[in-house]
């Protein structure tokens, strides 16, 4: 499949399950919010340019920001993990971008440590940034960091329960 096509269904399906099911759960939404969203700025692939990276963040947390009608902090914590990323990825793996195919981060690609860390890592800071915007209107430290760390746990369950069920692997010559 093509791979413009392939991330523009990823891009609709992601953003459904973020708008039409997890933000319809009700116990959580309390202190707790699954973020979900930001998984597919961690899946493109690694010969993306950056500027599309860019662009499809902002697209992404803008999208997310007309549903949750918050005016601008998701787009804002997706630019900065989407501008993150390639500093993350070159910290953690000694290959040069040049010799990616149009492989895509996940176990296989970057071994199980380097992928863990790349994901720990982006989750944190979007949810970190994301949180801290929020947090800024309300005041209380110990709701930052408690939102954060729920949310943090949260969000990393949902990514790694999609990284046992979805088969992202490349078939390599």
């Amino acid at each position: 499949m093509n791979l413009i096509v392939k991330n523009t269904l990823r891009f609709f399906f992601i953003l459904y399950i973020q708008v039409f099911i997890l933000n319809k759960i009700p116990p959580l939404h309390q202190f707790v919010v699954p973020y979900f969203y930001f998984i597919f700025i961690l899946w493109l692939p690694f010969k993306t340019q950056r500027w599309v990276i860019l662009l499809v963040g902002f697209l992404l947390g803008f999208t997310v920001d007309m549903f949750y009608k918050t005016p601008g902090l998701h787009a804002a914590a997706s630019l900065l993990i989407a501008y993150l990323r390639p500093f993350v990825i070159n910290l953690l793996l000694p290959k040069e971008a040049t010799e990616w195919g149009n492989e895509e981060p996940n176990r296989v690609s970057m071994g199980s440590l380097p992928f863990t860390t790349y994901v720990i890592l982006l989750t944190i800071l979007h949810n970190l940034y994301l949180i801290f915007l929020e947090w800024m209107q309300f005041g209380s430290f110990f709701y930052f960091l408690g939102k954060l760390i729920a949310t943090s746990l949260v969000s990393l369950l949902l990514i790694l329960i999609s990284e046992l069920l979805v088969n992202r692997r490349k078939k390599t010559r």
